[in-house]
């Protein structure tokens, strides 16, 4: 049988988190965001907040949909300084595997993203290439 979710149904059961920082928790956001599904090895996140994420970066591309609002994209490359890209409601964005990236959005967005999970630094740092990264 087919998995049908109806997001904008699930968008709607949602609060917009405000204030989001890189060591926001999950408990924190309680009501802000969910798991729509498993996907292939990852999941369907859904999300509303403002302020910024943590650095963070995949094994896998992740593929983000902005249904509300805007975000700004902060991505680093092996060289040169990180890059920002505005993506707006109805826009979507393939973060490619490897790349160190974060999140933020000053007046709020909803979001919807599918990921494999990886890891992430929780340390508002300007370039997530100057952290040590510990072994688990």
């Amino acid at each position: 049988m087919p998995t049908i979710i109806d997001v904008n149904a699930e968008a709607a059961k949602l609060t917009m988190f405000r204030g989001k920082t890189p060591k926001t928790t999950r408990a924190e956001r309680k009501g802000s965001s969910t798991q729509l599904g498993i996907y292939r090895d990852g999941l369907l996140l859904l999300g509303k907040s403002s302020g910024t994420g943590h650095w963070e970066t995949h094994p896998e591309d992740e593929l983000i949909y902005v249904l509300d609002g805007s975000v700004v994209l902060d991505i680093v490359e092996d060289d040169g300084p990180p890059r920002s890209f505005t993506i707006g409601t109805g826009m979507m964005v393939i973060v490619p595997p490897g790349a160190w990236h974060r999140f933020h959005s000053v007046d709020g967005a909803t979001t919807m993203s599918a990921v494999i999970p990886g890891e992430n630094i929780d340390l508002d740092v300007d370039d997530p290439r100057q952290v040590e990264l510990k072994p688990a």
